[in-house]
């Protein structure tokens, strides 16, 4: 009787070693493995591809008998999966079955053109469907997650909403001596202030001096706007022609007064919020001063003298 107990006693044990094999243990290859589940994949098939990764102890038939014994049921979701290296089985079928997918990121830098981002998108191989250029302006700078095979559209769409809901917020509040009279208006300038500096503690200010001179009906003369229906945002990599100072585009500030027919990048929040709150300043004028910044200045003669000093700069630098 005692070698009937011991007996059955071994076998149990046996039999859990052999669960423990098949199921809680790490497959064969240590990993971390990268496994892709597409739209519909069945456990079957989810199971075969774990086989040959190496991530799953035993054969898959095996695996998807332990999984529907001793997991929970639920589906397999579509996505892009990283199995840490050494997870056990039931652990991987959990990951599959409940754990985030694998999100990738795709970063919209303050003031990028939208051509740009389309650009970008459309580089992605892990993205689905076409990527139109967005409406300029239309997006708001920041930092989106994506999946693997998410269509390129949605991307967009997010991005659009983000900007939307931006500026919504933002236009609510808006100072009085902001001198944009729309949302649209607000992106426009705010696209120009965006171009015109990367200093985050100089966007109120060249944003005061535009609104100065939209006050005075004033042209604003900003080369960003003449560069823009040339390479739709692009660097120019080279001067501004005098013929195209001299273009009647729908952009040229140095043709016409007031702001051009529409924005010329995606501004970010900083330079969204800097034009509906500019600073109070009498400043007219304002040209680089060689750290990566711009001296102001209120009257021309005052800003003719800074440009001056800014041509001595350049030549000393052997840029004229």
């Amino acid at each position: 009787m005692k070698k009937l107990v011991v007996l059955g006693v071994a076998l149990v044990l046996a039999a859990l070693v052999g669960i423990w094999m098949t199921w809680w243990s790490p497959g064969p290859k240590a990993g971390p493995h990268h496994i892709v589940v597409e739209e519909g994949s069945s456990l079957a098939s989810v199971a075969r591809q774990l086989e040959q990764a190496g991530a799953i102890p035993g054969s898959a038939s095996t695996y998807r008998v332990m999984a529907r014994l001793l997991g929970s049921g639920d589906p397999v979701q579509a996505g892009e999966f990283e199995v840490p290296r050494g997870m056990g089985g039931a652990a991987v079928l959990d990951l599959l079955q409940h754990g985030r997918p694998v999100q990738r990121l795709i970063t919209v830098t303050e003031g990028m053109p939208s051509i740009i981002v389309q650009e970008k998108l459309a580089a992605i191989p892990y993205l689905s469907g076409p990527a139109t250029v967005p409406a300029e302006g239309s997006l708001l700078p920041d930092s989106y997650g994506y999946e693997r095979g998410e269509p390129r559209a949605a991307i967009i769409a997010r991005m659009q909403a983000a900007m939307a809901k931006t500026l919504d917020a933002l236009w609510t509040k808006r100072k009085p001596n902001c001198l944009v009279n729309s949302k649209a208006e607000a992106v426009i300038l705010a696209s120009i202030v965006e171009k015109e500096t990367g200093k985050p503690s100089e966007r109120r200010m060249v944003a005061g001096v535009y609104c100065n001179r939209l006050r005075i009906g004033m042209k604003l003369d900003a080369d960003p706007t003449v560069i823009y229906p040339i390479t739709k945002g692009k660097p120019l990599g080279r001067r501004i022609l005098r013929s195209e100072l001299n273009a009647d585009t729908g952009y040229n500030t140095y043709k016409m007064p007031g702001l051009p027919a529409g924005p010329i990048a995606n501004p970010g929040r900083l330079s969204i919020a800097a034009v509906l709150d500019p600073a109070a300043t009498k400043a007219l004028y304002f040209v680089a001063d060689g750290t990566g910044g711009h001296v102001f200045a209120d009257t021309l003669a005052e800003h003719n003298a800074n440009v001056a000093k800014w041509y001595a700069i350049r030549r000393a630098r052997g840029d004229m």
